[in-house]
């Protein structure tokens, strides 16, 4: 780490104070404005304040390990914290001490600390923010090559201590791949599975595919099979992976995208306009289908028997898995142990990668929606 001036932005919120509490936080270089780490994290139940000041102390581990020699400017939206440590405050409240006095013992001399309004401070709130909707967890280090986020965990002997997380060994490793656009895609249109128009990739989400492949390249030797959805666009991003990596596709149908019956091939304002009323049930609802199609707890049930086989098959592997919108999210959520309704609240771009590693007792999300360098641009809907 180069950087001779970092910023650290925080900050941490609790729904119901206290109430379900998480954090995030920002490092970033101060000279470049480049994001050097991140982190976002639950803390259990909590208040607001707590909440930041857990966020400080989170910008100030990241700092301390990845910027070790740099000055350091916090800032912060709360201004309870930002006068508390800059000493113009006393700190009255018995939760407050403790942690007031670890991020004083983690900060540099020197460590300046500002006030910002919360406008100013929109990155770290929604850290915290995807942290207890569920959808990330712990730090995330920008820069980190694919195979680098793939292989943090330790030998089954080893030790070692993980926010969030107790002791690691070895895991099963599943790298998710959103296919390629599809003219379905760009157009915004409900695309589901084998019973739909089952479009194929078009020139773009070829490309995006290809790109996809060259980030994946470097673990090439580590990937044990390459799966995918039945599905048409699918099987044609997967195929440009394989080719790639050296593997074979092998097809799971547990990980087809929903069914969508009368909607497919619709735009959503489309099935609006004719469906209203069955439109108004299934966004209310996880157990509602369109008409000849799926619900999200019916999806649910499938992609989770899909991912029982391919646990079994490959237990202990790296595997590239070719998906689709829904049974990512859906893989997603239930790593991270968060309530099907998350579904909602996350955003998939087409061709991007998502890595979750599952252990014997517990999984993890080690990446999400990412997309390779350089290819940050896609275009496309979210089905």
């Amino acid at each position: 780490m180069t950087a001779r001036h970092v910023i650290i932005e925080a900050d941490g919120g609790s729904r119901g104070n206290p109430g379900p509490a998480a954090y995030g936080a920002v490092l970033k270089d101060a000279d470049t404005g480049e994001v050097i780490a991140e982190d976002g994290t639950t803390i259990g139940v909590a208040t607001n304040n707590v909440a930041e000041y857990s966020g400080l102390i989170a910008g100030l581990r990241m700092a301390e390990e990845l910027a070790p020699e740099a000055d350091i400017e916090v800032r912060m939206d709360s201004k309870l914290v930002v006068e508390q440590m800059s000493g113009r405050w006393k700190i009255k409240h018995p939760d407050m001490r403790p942690l007031a006095s670890e991020a004083n013992r983690l900060a540099p001399f020197g460590t300046t600390y500002t006030w910002v309004p919360r406008e100013q401070n929109k990155h770290a709130d929604r850290l915290a923010n995807e942290a207890l909707d569920g959808i990330r967890s712990g730090v995330t280090v920008a820069g980190e090559s694919l195979i680098e986020e793939i292989e943090q965990e330790q030998p089954p002997t080893v030790q070692k201590e993980s926010r969030g997380w107790g002791v690691r060994g070895t895991s099963t490793t599943v790298v998710l791949v959103r296919h390629g656009v599809t003219p379905h895609t760009v157009e915004k249109r409900f695309s589901g599975g084998l019973a739909s128009a089952n479009p194929g990739l078009s020139d773009e989400g070829r490309a995006q595919i290809r790109a996809v492949a060259d980030w994946l390249g470097p673990l090439a030797d580590r990937v044990d099979a390459v799966i995918s959805s039945p599905v048409r666009r699918t099987l044609e991003s997967a195929e440009i992976l394989a080719e790639s990596l050296g593997r074979t596709v092998e097809v799971e149908p547990g990980f087809a995208e929903m069914e969508f019956g009368v909607w497919d091939g619709m735009t959503f304002a489309e099935v609006g306009e004719k469906y209203p009323e069955e439109l108004k049930a299934w966004l209310g609802s996880l157990d509602v289908a369109p008409e000849g199609g799926e619900s999200f707890r019916v999806v649910q049930r499938r992609v989770l028997d899909g991912l029982a086989r391919l646990q079994e098959a490959h237990a202990g592997k790296t595997v590239v898995v070719v998906s689709h919108v829904t049974p990512i999210k859906t893989l997603v959520a239930h790593a991270v142990d968060a309530p099907l309704e998350a579904v909602y609240r996350m955003e998939l771009t087409p061709a991007s990668v998502t890595v979750l590693s599952y252990f014997d007792d517990r999984a993890s999300m080690r990446m999400y929606n990412a997309l390779p360098p350089g290819n940050d641009a896609f275009t496309g809907g979210s089905w």
